[in-house]
């Protein structure tokens, strides 16, 4: 990596961004099983963070296009995430807590699109490394898992709030020591090139492709800590599997740079999207074993790593002069919208049973990959344009 480049502090930020993801998504359900709630209560609750990403990125996404001050913004964000997470510490009750978490994360929500925006205006002409950065969101994660959960074992789960906040603190202090290197890109195209853009067909269809990944992704980032305990798997082994995942997606990272130079963006996608469909089946049916679920976990590469990081690219080559209101849609339309509709069908249908919740989440895998068979083709992504050197 080039000493022009930030990295420690552009990866500085994904370490404690990722942490405090890894913080919240297996534990958060847990807090409030702790708290009384029901699992569609459960549901509606977890399916509010990522709904605010529908509306977020979008709005934070056009006013750094259009306007600039793109690190402000994201500091911005950080910071009033901070006071409107402090909430948490006044009330429990259903209503009070949804409102803290739609304050919450309509900040917290607004920060990451645009901060990958900041990280690839530090990477002209190397974009593919991109994944080395990203890398230390993974490790921020499995850290934090891990910690979490060994913590929790010995420890009231209130103290999740207490983790949340200080992590919310980290990514604010990231955010002050590191700016976009480019400035502002103030009036560089008109609002009807991006409209051009997003009548394409293929684009269309990666949009739609996110949307069903991510709805496959609600059941196990809503319920996969309640299906391990009913099984009766510590805490601790919990956070051990959660981390599984992660660290495979960590070890594809540190080479995906070469998958891209090697492979063109769609057979990418079409391999994330068929693996992730064999995840979540196994998930379903075979979660009684150690084994299995190990081996359902490292396909995190493909289901998260792999689709994610073909995904960046597939913004960087379609949205010139609109990359922030691309990332933000990306955001927008796949982890806010739906990543809720996930959360909200899976508190549905996990009264019904846990398997079914996974067995959808298949089918949710199979439907994108049917999308893109049919309609991601485009000379930008049947290509292996990755070609940068270090």
């Amino acid at each position: 990596m080039s000493a022009s480049v930030p990295y420690w502090r552009l990866s500085g930020f994904y370490f404690c961004y990722f942490a405090l993801l890894g913080t919240w998504v297996p534990y958060w359900a847990l807090y409030l099983k702790s708290l009384g709630f029901s699992s569609e209560e459960i549901g509606v609750l977890s399916a509010l963070v990522m709904a605010t990403k529908i509306v977020a990125p979008n709005l934070w996404g056009w006013l750094a296009d259009h306007y600039g001050h793109r690190s402000r913004i994201i500091r911005y964000g950080a910071f009033f995430g901070i006071v409107a997470f402090s909430g948490v510490y006044l009330r429990s009750d259903f209503w009070w807590l949804a409102a803290v978490v739609v304050a919450y994360s309509f900040f917290w929500n607004a920060v990451l699109a645009q901060f990958d925006v900041v990280t690839l205006s530090h990477l002209a002409g190397r974009y593919g490394r991109y994944s080395r950065i990203r890398v230390w969101g993974s490790i921020g994660f499995i850290v934090a898992v891990l910690g979490v959960g060994w913590w929790l074992d010995t420890h009231p789960i209130v103290h999740l709030l207490y983790l949340i906040s200080a992590l919310l603190s980290g990514i604010w202090l990231a955010s002050l020591l590191v700016s976009e290197k480019n400035g502002s890109q103030r009036g560089a195209q008109t609002r009807a090139s991006l409209l051009v853009i997003l009548r394409h067909p293929a684009v269309l269809a990666f949009f739609a492709i996110s949307f069903f990944l991510q709805l496959s992704h609600g059941p196990y980032y809503t319920f996969f800590s309640i299906y391990l305990e009913v099984q009766d798997y510590s805490k601790s082994a919990i956070g051990v599997l959660w981390s599984l995942g992660v660290i495979a997606e960590v070890i594809l990272f540190i080479g995906m740079h070469r998958v891209l130079a090697a492979f063109s963006l769609r057979n990418i996608v079409l391999w994330s999207l068929g693996l992730s469909c064999l995840r979540w089946l196994l998930i379903a049916y075979f979660v009684e074993y150690p084994v299995v679920l190990i081996f359902a976990q490292c396909l995190h590469a493909a289901s998260f790593g792999s689709y994610h990081a073909a995904s960046i690219e597939i913004i960087r080559r379609s949205f010139v002069g609109h990359q922030g209101q691309g990332m933000a849609l990306y955001s927008g339309l796949s982890f806010g919208l739906g990543g809720a509709a996930g959360a909200v069908l899976s508190g549905w249908a996990w009264d019904l049973s846990g398997v079914l919740c996974f067995t959808v989440a298949a089918f949710a895998a199979a439907v994108a990959f049917a999308i893109a068979w049919h309609y991601l083709r485009s000379p930008l992504y049947e290509q292996s344009a990755i070609t940068e050197h270090s």
